[in-house]
């Protein structure tokens, strides 16, 4: 196998918890589990999904039936480690990647019960717009400064 094969195939190693500042706990369910006996992969980017929004609608910063600035998701991706099943609970760690003019890569842990190394991992891209227009907007200063308090990581 050439070097850029090899490179290619390696896959990224999985995160531990003290990389993620904040955390949002998540019960798995009966119905998430499909045939296979593990939760769905499809499940797994809700709970990306839950912990981004739950983490913006407790700062305060966004209000999901007024807000004049929302997001829209342009980019996700997961990477699985080691199955969850029903009844785990997901901790879901979040930070931020990258804080653009109107743009946030969040990045997503997802630690199973109290393992300290992260079952699944991904990213979340979301582009910040006006709501009526849906053209690009500049994130406003709250939510900026709510972002700036989990950026960062490793």
């Amino acid at each position: 196998m050439e070097e850029s094969e090899e490179k290619a195939v390696r896959r990224e190693a999985p995160e531990v918890r003290e990389h993620y500042p904040h955390f949002l706990s998540v019960p798995t369910r009966w119905m998430d589990n499909d045939v296979y006996g593990h939760v769905n992969n499809v499940v797994y980017y809700s709970y990306f999904d839950t912990v981004v929004n739950e983490y913006l609608i407790r700062s305060g910063v966004l209000d999901i039936e007024r807000s004049q600035v929302i997001g829209l998701v342009v980019e996700t991706q997961c990477r699985f480690f080691k199955p969850i099943t029903f009844p785990d609970v997901v901790h879901a760690g979040l930070r931020v990647a990258r804080l653009g003019r109107s743009s946030v890569r969040y990045e997503i842990g997802l630690f199973k019960n109290e393992e300290n190394t992260a079952a699944a991992q991904g990213h979340f891209v979301h582009v910040y717009v006006e709501r009526e227009m849906r053209e690009a907007t500049e994130l406003p200063p709250e939510m900026r400064a709510a972002l700036e308090q989990i950026l960062g990581g490793e």
